[in-house]
């Protein structure tokens, strides 16, 4: 059985798990109290925050820990919303966002927002003069994410971060699918927010991050008690936050990045050379996730490939209902037609991904694809 849906979530690292272990029996004092068996849960959380901070290349205060990307990015979107709605109502985004960043900004349409969900090429990629043009006096926020997760573009950051940045409008940064896979510091981006996942970095589901850089105001999303300086209620969990600064700090070293693209390369290379130009190259060919490879098989139905695969654990860019094949909405974005949509295959490799495990992946689609 092999694993290459590292993009949907990834296994615990080893590490993560023993510092998980180390938890099950302690600390249990509630971090805000003073006495001495709380002591040891804060100094946990502090320094698995400085962790994180190490990671994004920031101050510890300026992170705050999350039930992970959703809510980093709920908190991110509304908060910017509630809090800057004296300087007006206009948020930007992209037209191939995060359900959870697409989702919410529906949702504070219907308190009177305006979206502007801004077009991308047939790479995945932003123009930023269309972000430039779409700027209004009114607009608050712009939301984009780092990387598409299912085709891999990386968004030109730097770029938008300039234009957002002489404007005075906020920049979130939706990092979850970037984290542990390239550099994601806030102050080579330049932007004001960003989010991250821990089930995207080795580490567990329920956790998460939100940059919130210092002297930016949010409405809190979650209020109740004064935790994590009043930005996020509810008392905070010693073992999910010591467990993300780990996944963090293995993070940090990106090493391991290189031996993930080679593999990567090598599968696109072995399928380009069977299938030649039946086989399409979705995403940026040179501005990508290291670990990602997202593929059209031409005249081919991308669900029947992988059902004739059941060993391989990938994803497939289209959805077949009583013989009517959907195609994802980020390739509808991208212009893709429908015929060579249908085909798509995501396969998102990991850090535990190796060359054996390639081999076998290149016999079982030349099995399931045929010539």
């Amino acid at each position: 059985m092999i694993y290459l849906d590292y993009n949907g979530s990834t296994p615990l690292a080893p590490e993560v798990a023993d510092t998980i272990r180390r938890f099950l029996d302690g600390p249990f004092g509630n971090p805000s109290a003073l006495h001495w068996a709380s002591r040891p849960a804060r100094e946990a959380i502090e320094a698995a925050r400085a962790d994180v901070a190490a990671l994004f290349g920031c101050a510890p205060g300026e992170v705050v820990f999350t039930s992970g990307g959703t809510e980093s990015i709920n908190q991110a979107l509304k908060g910017a919303f509630f809090a800057r709605r004296d300087r007006g109502n206009h948020i930007i985004t992209t037209g191939v966002e995060h359900p959870s960043t697409l989702s919410t900004c529906a949702f504070l349409e219907t308190l009177g927002a305006e979206v502007t969900y801004l077009p991308v090429d047939e790479t995945c990629m932003v123009d930023p003069d269309t972000l430039r043009d779409a700027l209004t006096v009114r607009t608050i926020l712009v939301s984009v994410m780092h990387a598409n997760g299912e085709v891999g573009s990386i968004q030109p950051i730097p770029e938008l971060s300039a234009i957002t940045r002489e404007r005075g409008v906020l920049l979130h940064l939706d990092a979850a699918q970037t984290a542990g896979k390239i550099p994601v510091d806030v102050t080579a981006l330049d932007v004001d927010l960003l989010s991250i996942a821990a089930q995207k970095m080795y580490g567990p589901k329920g956790v998460g991050a939100l940059y919130i850089r210092d002297g930016v105001t949010l409405e809190p999303l979650i209020h109740g008690a004064d935790h994590q300086a009043g930005r996020r209620a509810g008392t905070e969990s010693a073992m999910l936050a010591s467990a993300l600064g780990m996944a963090c700090r293995l993070a940090r070293d990106l090493g391991p990045m290189n031996r993930v693209q080679e593999l990567r390369d090598d599968l696109h290379r072995r399928l380009l050379e069977r299938y030649g130009n039946r086989l399409h190259l979705n995403g940026h060919p040179e501005h990508r996730l290291p670990n990602t490879l997202n593929v059209s098989f031409e005249g081919q139905i991308g669900s029947e490939i992988l059902d004739r695969m059941p060993e391989i654990a990938a994803t497939t860019g289209s959805a077949c209902h009583e013989g009517t094949v959907t195609v994802s909405s980020v390739l509808q974005a991208m212009g893709v037609s429908d015929s060579v949509g249908a085909g798509t295959v995501r396969f998102s490799l990991g850090r535990p991904t190796t060359a054996a495990e390639i081999d076998t992946v290149v016999k079982a689609v030349a099995a399931a694809v045929g010539d």
